[in-house]
């Protein structure tokens, strides 16, 4: 009897249910009206690196034939139609949204207008505002039929036009005007008119004043449409062994500006002579990915949307936390460090603990060396500063930069080379190894003895990123730790060196097989009688394997609970592979980004965060590491935070078969609970529980 193929949901089908979470909350109207049209924002974003990396991948897989769907399990045919109405669909909600939402602004005093609904003042402003602040930004391209069509920037918004010529055998001539947002604002305030507040998009100031940018020749606008290009975002990275892993990735920088086109947005009001010629003229066909849309595309820039007054329009965020244990009270935070292990949770607690850790290290002078990882860095770092610093102090640097970091390639390239010229002993990754730990290894010469600190982290060491993904950071002096965290650094240094690590689980060479053991340990366990159970939480899982592996645990009688941001291609409540598996969704305000792994192992838990997800490219082909956690005050702290994320009824999505992502909400009498706000409720609570004493000693003397 052949047996039955375990169940599995595409994974960018998966992907495409996510990102509808993400427009939930633009639709969900419990959320400040100012951020649900950041939230269009996220989702637009979110698209449009879809299509640059996960659909370009499909396109390329077509070429594949039969050889395609044995690599990746579905026909690359097939799923790219599926895909298509499924974007078409959620672009027809984003649209009814983006409505929605201008007429509750109206309401709000917030109006956000065209170029045909401008006052005779507003007029007056807004062809002053062209002529001094876009003009000097605008580089008008006329269409030529003699020669090749213009090159179309990936990312970037046009404006395509029809012109009446003014020649009588050339009825009709074609141009097109790249909206400049990278220079000057999407988004143009016009004069107040009492409590009302007017925005008009550049578009529309660039619609209203055409006929001056194409007068001079005697053409005059008649039609002007919305369009955008997505262009393949894959680097193509040569084997020339003479060149530079540096030279490489710049090479291939400028080569996926090229890239070809993988989507075409167009206005759907756009006439069908228009649409035809310029997708003749890019050689496309409407079965090549072209997705008609509104009026405005690019809606990324809504995620910088002017926050106009100061009231229930936006979230206001609590301040960051300081830590319980690192509040000034410890005279540095290494000694901090020293007493015990320190678990930061961002955005929750500042990132400034961080920063103040590289900081003292650059000047302390019992530090020796710092090493660390670095994937995707602030645009003006303070991380990388504080290493700059640290080697004008006499400090020795390593720094691993990760060049192939998706989209980030052109800024790590400018701080490995500042770095590097700082004196920084810059390691560019690990060949056929994409480095997406989060470690640094500070080390100390104390006594006259070496003595090691740890960071271990889930999220980059970015101070931008970290007031709005929610991560871990594990800081420690345990030696068990440190001292694997020394052979990690070794391989990087040195790639010939694989070593045993008797604490970290790390990929490629471990990970897979020692969650797999886990898992396997909990099976027994079920099928003994012994209580066992998993709780897992990440980004994503996809990997066939480890999915399989889960599926086995469920028929063994495994309780799991599984919490999954993005892509989930597990599929729960199917008779026989997932009864006992649950699987849940949080997005809300802050992008959660943590991983953390908790298996029961007979009552001896097992708990660890980590920097990687259960993909095949986490676990094969890339270095992570995850980090078990022994400090009983640390494990306690995250096993209540999982306990209350996995309590939410406000904002925590159900992940079922149909991908319905149908809210869990409370039930009669029960308490709303938002899992972000319970969070930072539950760390300053615990923050102002550990010094009660202090501040009663100090009351006592006072």
């Amino acid at each position: 009897m052949k047996k039955k193929q375990a169940p599995f949901i595409n994974r960018e089908i998966s992907w495409l249910s996510f990102n509808e979470r993400v427009l939930q909350e633009a639709a969900d109207k419990t959320t400040p009206l100012l951020e649900r049209l950041k939230f269009l924002g996220i989702f637009s974003n979110n698209r449009d690196e879809f299509y640059r990396v996960r659909v370009a991948t499909v396109k390329r897989l077509t070429k594949l034939g039969r050889k395609a769907i044995q690599m990746y399990g579905d026909d690359p045919h097939e799923l790219l139609v599926k895909l298509q109405r499924k974007v078409i669909e959620q672009q027809n909600l984003f649209e009814s949204i983006y409505q929605d939402l201008l007429a509750e602004l109206a309401q709000n005093d917030v109006f956000i207008v065209n170029e045909k609904q401008l006052t005779s003042t507003q007029r007056m402003y807004v062809s002053e505002y062209f002529n001094t602040e876009l003009v000097p930004n605008l580089f008008p391209i006329m269409i030529d039929e003699t020669k090749a069509f213009p090159y179309m920037k990936d990312e970037a918004s046009y404006l395509y036009l029809k012109l009446q010529s003014p020649s009588k055998t050339q009825k009709f001539r074609y141009a097109l005007v790249e909206i400049p947002t990278g220079s000057v604002s999407r988004f143009v305030i016009l004069p107040k008119h009492g409590n009302k507040n007017y925005i008009i998009l550049a578009d529309d100031v660039i619609r209203y004043n055409t006929d001056q940018i194409f007068e001079v020749f005697g053409y005059k606008t008649v039609e002007a449409y919305n369009v955008k290009l997505t262009r393949d975002a894959e680097l193509e990275i040569d084997n020339d062994l003479s060149k530079s892993m540096m030279e490489k990735i710049s090479k291939s920088v400028k080569a996926r500006k090229q890239g070809l086109p993988v989507r075409f947005v167009y206005d759907a009001a756009m006439p069908d002579d228009m649409l035809k010629y310029i997708m003749k003229k890019l050689g496309m066909s409407k079965k090549d990915n072209a997705i008609p849309g509104g009026r405005y595309h690019n809606f990324k820039d809504f995620i910088r949307f002017p926050e106009l007054k100061d009231n229930n329009l936006v979230y206001h965020h609590p301040m960051p936390l300081l830590h319980k244990d690192l509040d000034g009270r410890a005279s540095t935070t290494l000694k901090a460090i020293k007493t015990k292990d320190v678990l930061l949770h961002y955005p929750y607690h500042t990132y400034n603990h961080i920063i103040d850790l590289l900081r003292e290290a650059s000047i302390d002078p019992v530090v020796a060396s710092i090493k660390i990882t670095l994937y995707r860095l602030a645009n003006s770092s303070k991380i990388a500063n504080s290493l700059i610093n640290a080697i004008k102090n006499g400090k020795k640097v390593t720094v691993l930069v990760e060049l192939q970091a998706r989209f980030d390639e052109e800024n790590n390239i400018y701080w490995a080379n500042k770095l590097q010229e700082e004196g920084a002993r810059v390691i560019f990754g690990v060949p056929g190894l994409k480095v997406h730990s989060k470690l640094c290894l500070i080390t100390t010469i104390e006594s006259g003895k070496e003595f090691h600190y740890g960071h271990i982290g889930t999220g980059n060491f970015n101070e931008k990123t970290s007031r709005i993904y929610t991560d871990f950071s594990l800081l420690t002096a345990n030696k068990e730790i440190t001292s694997d965290l020394a052979k990690i650094f070794e391989f990087y240094e040195n790639n010939f060196k694989v070593q045993a690590f008797k604490h970290l689980v790390v990929a490629p060479f471990f990970m897979r097989e020692q969650f797999t053991q886990l898992v396997n340990k909990e099976i027994k366990n079920a099928k003994s009688g012994i209580p066992s159970s998993i709780i897992l939480k990440m980004n994503s899982l996809v990997d066939k394997g480890m999915i399989e592996k889960l599926y086995e645990a469920n028929n063994a009688g495994v309780k799991i609970k599984l919490l999954i941001r993005g892509a989930c291609s597990l599929v729960t409540g199917v008779e026989g592979w997932s009864e006992n598996i649950e699987a849940y969704s949080i997005v809300d305000k802050y992008l959660e980004h943590a991983r953390v792994f908790i298996f029961h192992n007979g009552g001896d838990e097992k708990i660890f965060i980590s920097s990687a997800d259960w993909m095949s490219r986490n676990l094969d082909n890339r270095s992570e590491v995850a980090v078990p956690i022994y400090s009983p005050e640390i494990r306690k702290q995250l096993k209540d935070i999982i306990a209350i994320q996995l309590s939410g009824n406000t904002k925590l999505r159900i992940l079922d078969a149909k991908q319905e992502n149908q809210y869990r909400k409370p039930k009669p009498g029960e308490k709303k609970i938002r899992v972000q706000d319970e969070v930072y409720n539950y760390l300053k609570k615990e923050k102002e529980a550990s010094h009660k004493p202090h501040k009663q000693k100090q009351t006592v003397q006072s």
